[in-house]
């Protein structure tokens, strides 16, 4: 066990029994809801369910995540999230846009996603892309496109003034960004950036690289 999965194992929480609430259109902002169904010890299959309410975040709360076995409640952890399940175990994590990562990983074979309740809005996203693949691949590039061009140039803007700083300007010397944006443009490319960062989460798509930098 590496010491990721043995923090995880520490914010390991049992559940409490409760029953699984059905998603509502209202929790479309601030809920994520995924599904997966294994093969349990005895043959017959068990509906896995990870429910995520993400309005802990507007109390300055730990976002928890929790894990259903045939609708009742038996886990629950702070993120990221690690849940022992038949045959492996599920990962959640997130980002500061949405859910970053809920799947099953299993002892030997290869991850994979779970299934977005269909009322979610990752649900939603998900039909949108089987009712309309190429206005969603569409969609997909202009959101990485969005990405690359406003940290690209929040990059050459950052670089004059910290090349201004005497120990480094002393070292490397100084550079003239030759791009000079109005402050609405650098607004409306930051806006785009965290709807297109938003957008990626709701597909589960994240890199380190262009998602974070796009904060």
């Amino acid at each position: 066990m590496g010491w990721k999965r043995w923090a995880a194992s520490k914010r390991l929480k049992p559940g409490d029994g409760r029953a699984l609430q059905r998603f509502r259109w209202w929790q479309l902002p601030l809920r994520s809801l995924f599904w997966l169904r294994l093969p349990g010890a005895d043959g017959h299959a068990r509906l896995h369910a990870v429910d995520v309410r993400h309005w802990a975040r507007l109390g300055n709360s730990k976002i928890r995540a929790h894990l259903f076995l045939d609708g009742r409640h038996v886990a629950q952890s702070t993120l990221p999230a690690v849940f022992p399940v038949d045959g492996g175990v599920i990962e959640v994590a997130m980002s500061n846009y949405g859910i970053r990562r809920c799947h099953y990983r299993p002892s030997d074979g290869q991850p994979r996603q779970l299934t977005p309740d269909p009322a979610s809005a990752e649900g939603r996203r998900a039909r949108f892309g089987d009712r309309h693949p190429g206005l969603s691949r569409a969609i997909a590039i202009g959101s990485v496109l969005l990405l690359v061009i406003g940290v690209g140039l929040n990059l050459v803007q950052l670089v004059e003034p910290v090349s201004q700083i005497p120990p480094v300007a002393q070292r490397v010397g100084t550079f003239e960004s030759p791009i000079h944006l109005p402050v609405w443009l650098n607004l409306v490319l930051g806006g785009g950036a965290v709807l297109a960062s938003m957008e990626r989460a709701l597909r589960l798509r994240y890199s380190s690289l262009l998602d974070a930098a796009g904060r």
